[in-house]
């Protein structure tokens, strides 16, 4: 994590900087959450890092302390019905809108992890990797992933024969296999599952049409 780094990417023109990130686009299931993180200039988090670099266990750990430092911060998310009817992007964009509209603090500028922010009301740069150098960037993808994680645990209770809480919706193999016996449930994007339509039964391919 480079604060130079950041703030080169800044002007006197933007005090209040806003991280912005996303969790959930590649799996089967579930909402995209989107997180944005407004950071005291120049704090050093211990362990700060993109979300899939750090173990579940630090991840909670440095979560508490986001949310326990952070000028402000917010999270919101797009639904699995969002998702089919506008596609992957729009609905992760559109959650990372939503995000910002929660934040009690305005920013003047957004950092967008990623090569693309449109749509927004505030001056936005995208920046490829962003989570992996970027304070502010990394701290929104840390709360994304765990909020979307935490999301995943309750879906699990609710539909335990699914398994949710251990692959998180993502397309593992046993997922799969689960999604071939079981049929999908609500949860479930028809957008997504239509890539592995050839493995479902003709009875489950008409409930994802």
């Amino acid at each position: 994590m480079d604060w130079l780094f950041q703030n080169s990417l800044t002007s006197d023109n933007y005090n209040i900087v806003c991280g912005l990130d996303e969790a959930g686009r590649g799996p089967l299931a579930g909402p995209v959450y989107a997180a944005a993180v407004i950071l005291p200039q120049g704090i050093v988090i211990d362990g700060l890092d993109d979300s899939k670099k750090v173990k579940p266990e630090k991840r909670l750990e440095i979560f508490e302390a986001i949310k326990a430092n952070a000028v402000d911060w917010a999270v919101a998310h797009a639904d699995s019905y969002e998702i089919d009817e506008i596609n992957i992007l729009n609905a992760s964009l559109l959650a990372m809108r939503r995000a910002v509209e929660l934040l009690k603090v305005k920013p003047d500028l957004l950092l967008v992890d990623g090569n693309i922010a449109r749509g927004f009301d505030i001056p936005a740069k995208a920046v490829v990797k962003g989570d992996g150098k970027l304070p502010s960037v990394a701290a929104a993808s840390i709360i994304a992933k765990v909020m979307r994680d935490n999301y995943c645990d309750e879906l699990d209770r609710i539909y335990p024969e699914y398994k949710f809480a251990q692959h998180k919706g993502y397309p593992t193999k046993e997922h799969r296999e689960l999604i071939k016996k079981y049929g999908p449930c609500p949860a479930h994007r028809k957008s997504f599952l239509k890539n592995i339509a050839g493995e479902l039964n003709a009875e489950f391919q008409e409930s994802i049409r």
